[in-house]
């Protein structure tokens, strides 16, 4: 199993309206390393939910149902994909970034190295970490 975070802004999509419309294709990503993380993204996979801009903070955990297929928001032809993402638990406190910043154990993490990409890769500690402080 392999671990993700993808970013949104909770005025665009928030996890509320994700988890009401129980399940999304995460479409128009425009940065190919972003698209090449959905690309290996495999179902059953796990994925942090992060606010982005606004909140800025990690709010719920969910699950790749599908794998990487054609973006249907972009146009034909072009090398733009998107799984499709559900929601499996929200966490019981949002673990913000000041409090991610502040944790030594991920002070590797891409969220802080390559904060403009919206999607990108974790290691399975450092998704445990944030599980850990947003219990």
């Amino acid at each position: 199993m392999n671990y993700w975070l993808v970013k949104s802004e909770p005025e665009a999509y928030s996890w509320d309206t994700f988890v009401r419309d129980g399940g999304t294709d995460w479409t128009g990503v425009r940065n190919y390393q972003a698209r090449n993380f959905l690309q290996q993204m495999q179902p059953g996979d796990l994925v942090l939910y992060y606010h982005s801009v606004s909140d800025k903070q990690v709010v719920g955990v969910a699950q790749v149902a599908a794998p990487a297929a054609p973006d249907a928001t972009a146009e034909a032809g072009s090398p733009w994909v998107a799984v499709h993402l559900q929601p499996q638990q929200p966490l019981a406190r949002p673990v913000s970034l000041a409090r991610i910043k502040q944790d030594e154990r991920l002070s590797q993490i891409g969220l802080l190295r390559q904060s403009r990409l919206s999607v990108m890769p974790l290691k399975a500690a450092e998704f445990d970490t944030i599980l850990e402080l947003g219990a």
